[in-house]
């Protein structure tokens, strides 16, 4: 398999007094999952931004595909993190002026090569919203909305999917719904996906485990 994103002894220290992410590696590779499991304050979604290009480490490296990513121009930065990586949250982020359809292709305006996007009507109809493509976000369920969320993530067919506690606002048997349409859709496309959450055992198909502690990253076994 191949590695894209390596991060090599980072950390994170803010005001240099609080040290939010210890010294920490971890290998990214094509294809795979990962989840990384912690309890609120832990440390994860800090650490989830320093992998994805949006925070910069106090020390150490992030390599993507065998270059420092941080010591890059940033306009290189930003072509990165627009054709490469994807990225749902917790919070949808939707902008309610816009349609549906209209929100799932802003990102298509920032990305150089279209040659790889998902087509719209393919991805929404997999995500069963393609109905919903004229609708505005006020006028759809939580579960509707992190589906086009989803589908904004991935309308650029990212090589590797960032998702911050994608499944927070969700009930139990949408939260089901939505991991398996992310699991199957990384699978499909050979997307990496490193989901960050607070719920235990989130995952029920194969993927590597880590558990955030007090900044501490730590792999643990998976029974799956």
């Amino acid at each position: 398999m191949s590695t894209l994103l390596t991060a090599k002894n980072i950390s994170k220290t803010f005001a240099n007094l609080h040290t939010v992410v210890k010294q920490t590696n971890i290998s990214i590779e094509k294809g795979k999952i990962y989840v990384i499991e912690g309890k609120s304050g832990s440390g994860k979604s800090t650490l989830l931004s320093i992998l994805g290009g949006m925070e910069s480490p106090t020390s150490g490296k992030v390599m993507f595909k065998g270059r420092s990513l941080y010591d890059s121009e940033e306009d290189n930065q930003a072509k990165i993190r627009g054709n490469s990586f994807g990225f749902v949250f917790q919070s949808f982020h939707l902008i309610p002026e816009l349609t549906v359809k209209e929100n799932i292709e802003l990102p298509l305006q920032f990305i150089t090569d279209k040659s790889r996007v998902w087509d719209v009507n393919d991805l929404t109809k997999k995500l069963e919203i393609k109905k919903l493509l004229h609708q505005k976000p006020a006028y759809l369920s939580g579960g509707e909305q992190q589906r086009v969320a989803i589908a904004r993530a991935l309308i650029t067919n990212p090589e590797i999917i960032f998702a911050d506690e994608p499944t927070g606002n969700l009930d139990h048997k949408t939260t089901s719904i939505i991991v398996d349409l992310l699991s199957d859709l990384s699978k499909e496309r050979q997307n990496a996906l490193v989901i960050v959450t607070h719920e235990r055992n989130l995952i029920n198909v194969p993927h590597t485990k880590y558990k955030m502690v007090d900044g501490q990253l730590k792999v643990v076994p998976s029974h799956v």
